[in-house]
């Protein structure tokens, strides 16, 4: 399913005044620049936004020289979940022709300056919605999951051909070259699933569960905990107490820790799986960079779990680091 305006009542961090100059730089680039969001080709290269640095990376793989995609959160040094949208970013996602959104809650904002700048031609695919998933989903980070990209890069060829139909069959042909150049990440998970599946593993928060799960992991880790950690809020004494045990008694076999939402709660269990001589796994929210497109960063994950299983190595950066 493509959307063309989601709406959702959620502000995040960003505040009123921030949002009201956004509106009117939004507005301002509806009125003047509806050419640069719907005049592909002949015009340049279709302008294209991924919300999520992963989103915008997989836009440009299908549209290559047709498509210059942008992404807005893409530091990952920093907490998507703490994200404050800015009047250049209003302008930026305001002037563009499609616009892949993540959903569940993760990037509502995006949704106000979407609403705030209509166009007719633009197309705005929400992921959530392309995958059929309920509001109320658990997890927000639907691009770990190996089912969920193939699905998005589809919906982007089919957009990029309504707007280029001169060019569709280009766009399907990234399609199918995208889809094979994931098979090794494909083989990845089921070689570690094979071998190692079962392995218990703890967590900071579930950004990376979709695909431990698909790797057959066993999280350990009470959702609860991983929960509150993600939404910032504070976990229940006995959750912690129990993601304590984890380590102390050596019930898991891995560490996977999220580098991108930290506080003195993560490091304290980091500090602990240290000690304890747990091997760590750096995970993230957006894709790190430079170096990596989303399909070597998502190959890279497993073979860093691999390692940490097999040779008890720790892989806390995958930007060769800590």
């Amino acid at each position: 399913m493509i959307c063309h305006i989601i709406r959702s009542d959620h502000f995040g961090a960003w505040g009123m005044a921030d949002f009201r100059a956004a509106l009117v730089l939004a507005v301002l680039v509806a009125g003047t620049g509806c050419a640069l969001a719907s005049g592909p080709i002949k015009d340049g290269p279709i302008r294209a936004v991924g919300i999520e640095n992963e989103y915008a990376n997989v836009i440009q793989q299908i549209g290559r020289r047709y498509v210059a995609a942008s992404a807005i959160e893409s530091n990952p040094n920093t907490d998507p979940h703490s994200f404050e949208a800015s009047p250049r970013v209003a302008q930026q996602i305001a002037g563009a022709a499609l616009v892949v959104e993540n959903g569940v809650g993760y990037d509502s904002w995006a949704d106000k300056i979407i609403a705030a700048a209509p166009d007719p031609h633009r197309v705005v695919i929400n992921v959530q919605h392309l995958l059929g998933l309920p509001n109320a989903t658990p997890n927000p980070h639907l691009w770990y999951a190996p089912t969920t990209m193939p699905v998005v890069a589809k919906a982007v060829a089919a957009a990029l051909g309504r707007m280029a139909p001169g060019h569709a069959a280009y766009f399907e042909a990234n399609v199918a070259r995208f889809d094979a150049s994931l098979k090794p990440w494909y083989a990845a998970i089921a070689a570690f699933k094979a071998r190692y599946g079962g392995t218990p593993v703890a967590v900071t928060e579930p950004v990376g569960d979709y695909m431990l799960e698909a790797a057959g992991a066993d999280i350990e880790t009470p959702f609860s905990l991983q929960a509150a950690i993600m939404n910032g809020t504070d976990p229940s004494p006995q959750d912690v107490a129990t993601q304590n045990a984890l380590f102390n008694a050596h019930k898991v076999k891995v560490f996977v820790y999220n580098q991108q939402v930290t506080d003195p709660l993560t490091a304290s269990f980091l500090d602990l799986a240290r000690k304890d001589h747990i091997p760590v796994v750096g995970v993230y929210e957006t894709m790190p960079t430079p170096g990596y497109d989303y399909q070597s960063w998502m190959l890279a994950e497993v073979q860093a779990l691999q390692r940490a299983v097999t040779a008890g190595i720790s892989t806390q950066s995958l930007l060769g680091g800590k």
